[in-house]
């Protein structure tokens, strides 16, 4: 078929099941969907960049997913004055004490030679890190100690929270470029093993450093972008105009917020997806495909293949990033524990594959069709489930067997999905062109 026509029947697809999903199962489902989608759809891009046009296989997306939503607290929940007073003086002169052992290391590692490189090096870095302790910890456990059952943390800059957003793909750009100074170097199955590794140490460091983001104990009451239904709720005219329309006002309030959400999240992704095509269309973009094609050509050509991959890497990271900030605003708290590097990553790396790798437009399309599955294909994996079993005997194992496994028809279905693309359509449903 055409690419002029199926693409946007493929898109069309898609609305359609979101809109008979509104029509079936309520509009407040449909719009959750949307806005999950359309935040999925942003991941989807930032690993398309990464894999799609410079093969950089990359499984530490919830890594910088992750740092997308602690910016979300860093920026816009106030600052806790008390654990400022406490100790927020002492961890910011650890932190920097910290910092300025790696650099004094560094520094020593490229100034001397010899044996007394190797003596001069571990000499700082154990001073440093002795130092470092002493003054950090101290700061940690004041800070932690301030009413540890509210707050125990040092709050945030108390900006507005659609700040954290571009803040949020700095910090992930950040990160990035540390870890791909270290680790671009290695082989792409080496270089899988190291971006997941760090995403586990990222995310543990955010379970367990309570002064930054209260750990476990998760930060709620996130400001919003968009009203609160109570604030609709209690504006006349806002209830006004829903009766009008023939709309409950608790309900009219959630669907207003969310379709607020909905046009955010569609602004965020449309500038992306426009930058994401003027890039790929570019020359810069031509010498990223040539870089993945063939490095070593790509290197006789006299073009600088690491500092390429490391660019690209650092895009697409910021992208997980803003994504992960934008998730963060719409649950309205962080919760590192739900960061699950193994299980999110091979969905994200799934709407990739699905939708089209190489293809910014099959990688958004992607996003969209692989959330709305893995949401729907439960309740829908139950209803075939009790279908199939409605003619067996109340408490047979064979009837309740059937009916328990609806709980994993999410996998079975991700996977099926996988191998029927992968078998009938191995570029994806929208192929690199």
């Amino acid at each position: 078929m055409n690419p002029a026509i199926k693409n946007p029947l493929l898109f069309a697809l898609v609305g359609c099941l979101i809109l008979g999903t509104g029509l079936i199962q309520g509009w407040n489902t449909a719009l959750l969907i949307l806005n999950m989608g359309l935040i999925s759809a942003i991941m989807a891009l930032g690993v398309n960049l990464q894999w799609g046009f410079a093969g950089l296989f990359n499984i530490g997306v919830m890594g910088f997913v992750a740092l997308g939503g602690l910016a979300t607290v860093l920026i816009s929940m106030p600052p806790v004055g008390e654990a400022w007073a406490a100790g927020g003086l002492q961890i910011i002169l650890g932190l920097i004490a910290g910092a300025a052992t790696i650099a004094a290391a560094i520094f020593a590692q490229r100034r001397f030679l010899g044996r007394s490189r190797t003596f001069i090096t571990l000499g700082v870095l154990i001073v440093g890190f002795f130092t470092f302790r002493a003054v950090f910890d101290p700061g940690v456990a004041a800070v932690e100690a301030v009413n540890p059952a509210a707050t125990g943390y040092l709050g945030g800059l108390g900006l507005p929270v659609l700040l954290a957003w571009p803040v949020g793909g700095l910090l992930a750009a950040g990160a990035a470029w540390i870890i791909g100074k270290t680790a671009l170097g290695l082989r792409s199955d080496y270089l899988a093993i190291a971006t997941l590794g760090i995403a586990e140490i990222i995310i543990a460091i955010m379970k367990n450093e309570d002064w930054l983001g209260r750990g476990v104990k998760n930060v709620i009451g996130l400001p919003r972008p968009v009203p609160f239904e109570v604030d609709l709720q209690s504006d006349p005219v806002f209830v006004e105009r829903a009766i009008s329309l023939g709309l409950d006002p608790v309900t009219a309030s959630t669907l207003y917020t969310k379709l607020a959400y909905g046009v955010l999240f569609a602004i965020v992704l449309i500038i992306l997806l426009w930058l994401a095509q003027r890039a790929l269309n570019s020359p810069w973009g031509r010498m990223m495909r040539a870089i993945r094609d063939n490095e070593v050509a790509a290197e006789a050509m006299g073009k600088d293949v690491t500092a390429r991959h490391l660019q690209i890497f650092i895009l697409g990271s910021a992208i997980c990033g803003i994504a992960g900030a934008m998730m963060t605003t719409l649950d309205g708290q962080l919760t590192p524990g739900t960061y699950q590097p193994l299980r999110f990553t091979f969905l994200v790396w799934v709407m990739v594959i699905v939708g089209g790798s190489g293809n910014n437009f099959g990688a958004v399309l992607g996003g969209m069709l692989i959330w709305w599955l893995w949401v729907m294909v439960e309740p829908l994996g139950l209803g075939l489930m009790d279908f199939i079993a409605s003619g067996l005997p109340d408490g047979s194992n064979l009837k309740d067997t059937l009916i328990d496994g609806a709980a994993h028809m999410r996998l079975l279905t991700m996977g099926l999905i996988l191998l029927l693309v992968l078998r009938f359509s191995p570029r994806g449903l929208i192929p690199e062109r």
